[in-house]
């Protein structure tokens, strides 16, 4: 199994007039054929990616980075409602006039501003494709018996960078829609009880997805080594550990 733990360091970066120093996140270069792809992991569920001169956060939250002195957005993604990944005061300090906001109807109903995707819609942004998928609970419930992340109501993004497809999860356990996704060359997924997946459904959920590369993010101390053992002889799959608590 490749399996890489990498803190890796990066450096200050200029986009657009807005500096902002990055020593304090993580990041990652894909190659795609259409550039490179930057990832940035800020933490939790928090990414941000750099393609073709376009910045696209997804859940950006200020509990993880001073959204104040972020750069612009190009495009912003939220999965779901939730304040750990709903951040009105952050998605505010980012927007530009043309920055794409997508987001689900339940986001959409707190904040009234950006483009609704619902499970199975997808919308081409900038020369992104951005397809919704299904994000929810089977098994993991509240007390009322409501699951914490009822079906239809968040999202997870599969995003076409070039010839990669990225496919950030939001918050979900291994439900049987995944078996669909094809040609995943990146996999976000979470592993946070009691409200996402445990070890082992993650590890259902990579088989599930199969893709080159899974990072699992949203994983708060949900102990990592137990997954990593679940896949110890998954060989042809990549697993990067990042601070995504």
């Amino acid at each position: 199994m490749k399996t890489i733990i990498l803190f890796a360091s990066v450096i200050m970066i200029s986009f657009a007039s807005l500096a902002f120093s990055q020593d304090q996140f993580e990041s990652d270069t894909v190659a795609t054929s259409a550039g490179d792809l930057k990832i940035t992991f800020i933490g939790h569920g928090t990414l941000m990616f750099e393609f073709n001169d376009l910045l696209i956060h997804v859940d950006p939250v200020s509990r993880y980075a001073d959204y104040s002195k972020m750069p612009k957005a190009d495009i912003i993604l939220v999965t779901h409602h939730h304040g750990d990944h709903l951040d009105p005061a952050a998605i505010d300090f980012i927007l530009k006039k043309d920055t794409d906001l997508l987001l689900t109807k339940a986001c959409f109903d707190q904040i009234k501003k950006g483009t609704v995707l619902n499970n199975g819609e997808s919308k081409s942004v900038k020369g992104i494709k951005v397809e919704a998928v299904p994000a929810y609970n089977l098994v993991h419930k509240r007390d009322n018996g409501e699951p914490f992340h009822p079906k239809g109501v968040g999202n997870g993004y599969v995003i076409t960078f070039g010839d990669k497809k990225v496919y950030v999860a939001g918050d979900t356990e291994n439900v049987p829609e995944m078996k669909k996704l094809s040609g995943i060359d990146i996999a976000f997924l979470p592993m946070n009880l009691p409200y996402t997946m445990t070890p082992e459904m993650a590890a259902e959920a990579v088989k599930m997805v199969n893709p080159k590369i899974f990072y699992p993010y949203h994983f708060g101390d949900t102990n990592v080594d137990r997954l990593l053992d679940l896949l110890k002889d998954r060989d042809d799959i990549e697993i990067r550990v990042r601070k995504m608590q």
